[in-house]
C-alpha cells in the first residue's frame, strides 16, 4: 500500500522532480554559475514570454488540443507597430501601448472567428499567421516613412528615448545596489510563500469539506514546503541581484488572475468541458463557438503583452523578436501536463513546465551549447512530455 502511494506521489510530481534533477545537473556543469543571483534574474527577464504566451496556449490547448502557431511572429509584427507609433509618429507611450492593444486584438477577433465560426482548423489558420507576420513585420520595419527618417535603412527601431516603457516592463521596483540586500524583496518573499502555504491547506479543506477526492496531508506539507522554499529562495536572490523586476510583477499578476479563471469560474469549466468532449457540451447548452473564439481572442491578448515585455527587454523592435517563441509556449504547456488532446491541465502545472524550458534555456546558453543542439534537446524533452501523458492515460484506462 505504501509503495503504491509512492509511485502515485512521484507519478503526479514527475515533473517537478524532473525540474529540480535538471536544475542541480546545470548546477554542476556550470560550475554554479547558473545559481548566481544574476542568473535568477535572468531566468525570469529572459523567459518571461514563456510564462506570459504559456497562459494563452495553455486556454487554447484546453478546448481540444489546440494551438496558435502564429503568436511568435505576431510579437515580431506588434513590435514594429509599436515601433512605428511610439518611435516614428512619436505618439507617446501610452497612446502607443493602447493601440498597438487595439490591433492586436481585432487579429484575435479575426483569428477566433475564422477558427470557430468558419470552421477553418486552427492549425492551419495560425501556420498561415506564422508565415504572415513574420514578413510582414519586417517589412513594417523596414518601411521609409519619409525622406528624412532616420530609421528608415534599418530593421530595428530603438525604444531607447522612451525609458518609461522601459522601465514599465524591464525595470525593478524599490531597487537597491547590486549586493545590498532589499528588505522589500525579502517582505514580499515571504507574505507571498505564507500566502500560497495557506491557499494550499484551505483548498485541500474545502474538497474535504465537499466530500472531494483530496491528496493526504503529507502530500499536502511537502508540496508547500517546496514551493515555499523556491519563493524564498527566488526572494533573497532577487534582493540581493537589486529588487524586483517589474516582469516579475506582470507575469505573477496573469497567473493569480487565470489560476482563478481556470480553476474557480464558469468559463474555466467550459473550456474543460469543450476540450474534453466538444459535442456533448454543445448538447447541454455551451457555446463551443464562443468559447473557442474567446481562448484565441485571450491569445491575441497575451501575445500583446509578450510584445510589451520583450520590446522594452531588447529595448527595440526588430525582425528577430519572437522567434520560436511559440514552441517555447507549447513545450511548456505539454511538459507542464497540459494534455495535447485538450481537457486537462492548470496553470501551476504550466508554470513547472515554463521553468523547466527557461532553466534548459538558460542553462545551455551558458553552457555554450549551439543554438541547434538547444532545439534537439527540447525537442526530445516535448517528445518525452507526450509519451508520459500517453503512458499516464493508458495506465488509468486499464485500472479502471
Amino acid at each position: 500500500m505504501k509503495n503504491e502511494k509512492l509511485k502515485a506521489i512521484l507519478k503526479q510530481n514527475a515533473m517537478v522532480i524532473v525540474l529540480v534533477l535538471v536544475y542541480l545537473f546545470f548546477v554542476i556543469t556550470t560550475g554554479g554559475t547558473i545559481a548566481s543571483p544574476d542568473n535568477f534574474e535572468n531566468l525570469i527577464n529572459q523567459n518571461a514570454y514563456v510564462f506570459i504566451l504559456g497562459i494563452g496556449m495553455m486556454m487554447c490547448m484546453l478546448t481540444g488540443g489546440n494551438i496558435d502557431l502564429s503568436c511568435g511572429s505576431v510579437v515580431c509584427f506588434l513590435g514594429a507597430v509599436l515601433g512605428v507609433f511610439m518611435v516614428k509618429l512619436d505618439m507617446g507611450v501610452g497612446v502607443s501601448l493602447l493601440l498597438v492593444l487595439g490591433v492586436g486584438l481585432a487579429y484575435g477577433a479575426i483569428l477566433g472567428y475564422a477558427i470557430a465560426y468558419l470552421n477553418i482548423p486552427p492549425w492551419i489558420a495560425t501556420l498561415a499567421g506564422y508565415l504572415a507576420f513574420r514578413g510582414l513585420g519586417t517589412a513594417v520595419l523596414t518601411t521609409k516613412l519619409g525622406e528624412a527618417d532616420r530609421y528608415a535603412a534599418t530593421s530595428a527601431i530603438p525604444f531607447t528615448d522612451h525609458p518609461s516603457f522601459i522601465n514599465m516592463f524591464s525595470g525593478k521596483v524599490f531597487e537597491t545596489p547590486y549586493g545590498e540586500l532589499n528588505i522589500v524583496c525579502i517582505i514580499v518573499g515571504v507574505l507571498a510563500a505564507a500566502i500560497v502555504a495557506y491557499l494550499n491547506f484551505s483548498k485541500r479543506a474545502s474538497k474535504i469539506k465537499k466530500g472531494y477526492e483530496a491528496e493526504s496531508k503529507t502530500m499536502t506539507i511537502v508540496k508547500t514546503a517546496i514551493e515555499v522554499a523556491v519563493i524564498v529562495l527566488f526572494a533573497v536572490m532577487l534582493s540581493i541581484s537589486g529588487g524586483i523586476p517589474t516582469v516579475l510583477i506582470w507575469v505573477v499578476l496573469l497567473l493569480v488572475i487565470y489560476s482563478f479563471i481556470t480553476e474557480r469560474t464558469t468559463l474555466g469549466r467550459y473550456l474543460l468541458a469543450v476540450g474534453g468532449n466538444g459535442e456533448t457540451s454543445r448538447l447541454s447548452g455551451i457555446n463551443t463557438k464562443l468559447v473557442l473564439f474567446g481562448a484565441y481572442m485571450n491569445m491575441a491578448f497575451l501575445t500583446t503583452i509578450t510584445t510589451f515585455a520583450t520590446a522594452s527587454r531588447y529595448t527595440s523592435a526588430n525582425s528577430f523578436a519572437g522567434k520560436d517563441f511559440e514552441m517555447d509556449a507549447i513545450a511548456a504547456c505539454v511538459v507542464g501536463g497540459v494534455s495535447a488532446y485538450g481537457g486537462s491541465g492548470t496553470v501551476f502545472g504550466m508554470v513547472i513546465g515554463a521553468l523547466l524550458i527557461g532553466v534548459i534555456n538558460l542553462g545551455m546558453f551558458l553552457m555554450n551549447i549551439d543554438d541547434n543542439w538547444q532545439k534537439v534537446v527540447k525537442g526530445l524533452v516535448l517528445l518525452a512530455a507526450v509519451v508520459f501523458d500517453i503512458l499516464s492515460k493508458k495506465s488509468k484506462a486499464l485500472k479502471k
